[in-house]
């Protein structure tokens, strides 16, 4: 039997909020927060679900400065990327039978990884651009495709290994998960499969968000020597970032308005190639993770 959830209510003449969920593919997983929580659901090499749950509690909550926009928006990136680092680290080793990664090693992944990140996105696009002697906003409009050519090859090229296109499959079992229970149906797979695997707050989104913003940004920015305008290009990450949270959180508020659908139509698209159709027992992970959120919010 399925559960029921409705993420608006009634209760004594009063609407309850709804409750906005987030979360990642891991690996063999999935990860749902919620304000307060985070759970790690896991497809263990026996066949079982393994989950870890945790409460967390934003720095923004703890400080009101930090609920200002485009600060809120930088906070909210960094503790996504630590809460992500932690649920990997966790489904990484309830994914091993034997020798266990230490927080060193994963700690190491992560770094070369977010430094891969970098070079490809940012170096690579600049530099190339920069061979083709171009000025203003010309420069940056070509950047930034250069930029989303990089992305689509990167993200394709993942897509035809067989560990990644897995990872893939449960970040569409995530996806899926989180509509059914937004759109307030019965909770189980087969209810689960009939939903889209494609959500407008995903990431993916988000990274088409931040290299229209980055257009923007760079053509306001002054026309400084080579070093100073790759070294800012770097170091403007976390406020383009926080920028472009804030652009993400109002297409979610005006998510049902023709406009906002059209606008957020190209972000959807690219989930084609970051998500997958996910098997049952992929949907069984996630929903457990969605189900658990749920309970512990409601508790």
């Amino acid at each position: 039997m399925g559960k029921r959830f409705m993420t608006e209510k009634k209760e004594e003449g009063k609407k309850e909020p709804s409750l906005a969920f987030g979360g990642q593919a891991v690996i063999e997983g999935v990860m749902i927060r919620s304000k307060k929580h985070m759970v790690v659901c896991v497809r263990q090499p026996n066949d079982e679900i393994l989950t870890k749950t945790e409460e967390i509690k934003s720095l923004s909550e703890r400080y009101r400065v930090l609920r200002l926009p485009l600060l809120r928006g930088i906070i909210a990136l960094f503790e996504t990327l630590y809460l992500g680092i932690k649920g990997i680290y966790f489904s990484a080793n309830a994914t091993l039978e034997e020798e266990k990664l230490s927080p060193k090693e994963i700690g190491l992944a992560i770094v070369v990884a977010l430094a891969l990140s970098i070079f490809l996105f940012s170096i690579i696009p600049f530099v190339l651009t920069s061979l083709l002697n171009l000025r203003g906003v010309v420069f940056n409009i070509v950047e930034a495709v250069i930029r989303l050519a990089v992305l689509l090859l990167y993200l394709a090229s993942m897509s035809l290994v067989g560990e990644f296109r897995r990872v893939f499959q449960y970040h569409g079992a995530e996806h899926t998960a989180i509509n059914a229970y937004e759109a307030g149906v019965e909770l189980n797979v087969a209810n689960v499969k009939k939903h889209s695997r494609l959500h407008p707050r995903c990431g993916t989104s988000f990274i088409l968000i931040v290299t229209l913003i980055s257009i923007l940004f760079f053509s306001i920015m002054p026309n400084l020597e080579y070093l100073m305008r790759l070294a800012y290009r770097i170091l403007l990450i976390p406020v383009i970032g926080g920028v472009s949270y804030e652009v993400l959180k109002l297409s979610d508020r005006y998510k049902n308005s023709r406009i906002m659908k059209i606008l957020v139509a190209p972000g959807l698209g690219l989930q084609y190639l970051t998500t997958r159709e996910p098997e049952e027992k992929m949907i069984e992970v996630a929903l457990k993770a969605v189900e658990e959120v749920h309970r512990l919010q409601k508790s």
